[in-house]
């Protein structure tokens, strides 16, 4: 799995009441890469919170709202009012420990998997042996078939709807079965599996492997591990806020 060298990359210094961080910009993923640099040179995210922290997971920010925030506000929902086409590019860049990622609304809205236009996400992970990245594994592959099987009911949708009308149990049952055997088709031209790259650094590195594919990559934490595991640590409220507020001083292009 090659990651791209980090002499190439443009650095960006995110100064936060936690500390320093240096993240690298991938430049295959030049729309997410273009704005990030756009909205640091704008100032956006200076004054922003991480409004977002789970534990042996990730650390999210770039709420807007989140600026003036008073304490226990729920925050999340705030947006640029644009969002990013996806550049997912799997398994070149994986969600592993230090990974820079877009956020994004759910699949149910937003199958395109779109990114927001201001909000991201660090992980922070934990590691996985084998066996339950096998699992991880198998479940990616269960909800990848559900998710086809309800794409190809819902192009039948009129004839579901006109069969169960007329009490046709026959027709539904056969209709079923067909797209039963569409969907194996199609699941099996494409598998999800882990690479022996992957399951080296989700054994070795650890980070949240079952976000793979999902969401857009689009570069990685270069210094200030320590600053980021300072973060996720915090105590945090019922909404995953931190209890005290932990802010983004300042941003710059290095």
């Amino acid at each position: 799995m090659a990651t791209q060298q980090t002499d190439t990359m443009t650095r960006v210094e995110i100064q936060t009441t936690a500390g320093r961080i240096v993240i690298g910009l991938y430049d295959d993923t030049p729309r997410h890469r273009d704005n990030f640099i756009k909205l640091v040179n704008d100032g956006f995210y200076d004054g922003l919170l991480f409004h977002r922290v789970i534990r042996d997971f990730m650390i999210q920010t770039g709420d807007p709202d989140s600026k003036n925030a008073p304490a226990g506000k729920m925050l999340g929902a705030g947006n640029v009012g644009y969002e990013i086409d996806a550049e997912i590019l799997c398994p070149k860049y994986i969600n592993k420990r230090g990974a820079l990622a877009a956020a994004r609304t759910g699949d149910q809205v937003n199958p395109e998997r779109r990114s927001s236009g201001s909000q991201f996400y660090i992980v922070t992970g934990r590691t996985f042996n084998d066996q339950q990245l096998s699992q991880m594994e198998r479940q990616t592959n269960m909800q990848r078939m559900q998710d086809i099987f309800n794409r190809l009911a819902a192009q039948h949708r009129d004839s579901i709807m006109s069969m169960r009308r007329n009490r046709d149990q026959a027709g539904l049952t056969a209709l079923q079965e067909e797209l039963t055997e569409q969907t194996k088709a199609e699941a099996a031209k494409n598998p999800f599996a882990y690479t022996d790259q992957q399951r080296a650094i989700y054994r070795e590195q650890g980070g949240a492997p079952h976000l793979d594919g999902a969401y857009t990559v689009f570069g990685e934490v270069l210094e200030g591990f320590d600053t980021i595991e300072a973060i996720e640590r915090a105590a945090t409220d019922g909404n995953d806020r931190p209890t005290d507020d932990i802010r983004i001083i300042s941003t710059k292009v290095l």
